[in-house]
């Protein structure tokens, strides 16, 4: 986990999305909101502690371990915000303006949550986890060639 630098974080029901993501002293950090990732799902953790799966995969894309974890919502104004806030914008790839006039945008109209692991793995191994393609209407029929070969005359 600690070498995580996207997750994918299935929450509330909802598709797993990759999140770009921080790992800190045996969690991961995501930040979400307008300007930023959309995370809606995690959204539900404002309330109280929410639920939600996360896989890491590896260099080579297959998955190296997939665990159950309990999202909560990091406080604005609390002392781990002033701890992890920072860690984020300074990984936060192309922001307008310096970490703290990033730092303070989020604290207006961003969250940060908090991924703790809420027990063993899930899953290890390398298998990607690949969903097959959904049905479709935008398929067409290949039509057969006119000629397979061209065919000469006789002289």
């Amino acid at each position: 986990m600690r070498r995580a630098a996207i997750a994918w974080v299935a929450a509330a029901g909802g598709p797993a999305r990759g999140l770009w993501c921080l790992p800190l002293e045996g969690a991961l950090y995501v930040v979400s909101g307008p300007g930023e990732q959309a995370a809606p799902e995690l959204a539900g953790g404002a309330e109280g502690p929410g639920e939600a799966t996360v896989t890491l995969r590896g260099d080579h894309g297959g998955r190296i371990v997939a665990w159950p974890a309990v999202v909560e919502r990091v406080a604005p104004d609390g002392e781990e915000w002033a701890k992890v806030a920072p860690q984020l914008a300074g990984k936060r790839l192309n922001a307008r303006g310096g970490a703290e006039a990033v730092v303070e945008r989020w604290s207006r109209e961003c969250a940060i949550h908090r991924l703790t692991p809420a027990g063993p793995p899930i899953d290890a191994g390398s298998a990607s986890g690949a969903a097959p393609p959904r049905e479709t209407p935008a398929t067409r029929r290949a039509r057969a060639p006119f000629r397979l070969h061209r065919v000469r005359r006789r002289r």
